[in-house]
């Protein structure tokens, strides 16, 4: 598995989906977090040319912006994977067998927790609770929740998904 990392340079594709956002939003109030949306909605992640961009545009120090995209888990600095794999994390996954699943993620497919597999199919992430305690273990696979997945289900899902 590899861990992604940022590009050296901005695309101008990204640049325009950067300032596009912050055209179409910065007059809302709160906007970082809208704006921040638009960006990885359109690009799948937050190229680090939007913090000074941001910032700038909406008088807030770069720091802040920073911290912003740091403390929500959901937003990436990096590219994802093809596929986004999240393995719930929560007690009642826990229970019904996520560790398990999480070690076989590792062993069988090169996928770890914060990584993208070598041939940059999936990027597994874990999240703390899907809201589908009843089915556990759970999982999403590219905004799809899969419930009661047991390691059958688990190979089946990474397999479709290469």
């Amino acid at each position: 598995m590899t861990h992604a990392s940022p590009s050296d340079s901005t695309t101008e594709h990204q640049l325009a989906a950067i300032d596009s956002a912050i055209e179409r939003l910065r007059s809302l109030d709160g906007a970082l977090l809208p704006i921040l949306h638009a960006i990885q909605d359109e690009l799948g992640f937050v190229p680090r040319e939007a913090v000074p961009r941001l910032a700038l545009a909406l008088n807030l120090s770069q720091a802040e912006v920073h911290g912003v995209i740091g403390f929500y888990h959901d937003f990436r600095s990096v590219p994802p994977g093809r596929h986004v794999l999240k393995l719930c994390r929560a007690e009642a996954c826990q229970a019904m067998g996520s560790d398990a699943l999480a070690e076989r993620l590792a062993h069988e497919h090169g996928a770890s927790f914060g990584a993208t597999t070598k041939d940059g199919a999936i990027t597994l992430e874990p999240v703390y609770c899907l809201g589908n305690c009843a089915c556990a273990p759970s999982l999403m696979l590219d905004g799809k929740t899969h419930g009661r997945v047991d390691s059958a289900r688990l190979d089946a899902l990474v397999e479709g998904a290469r």
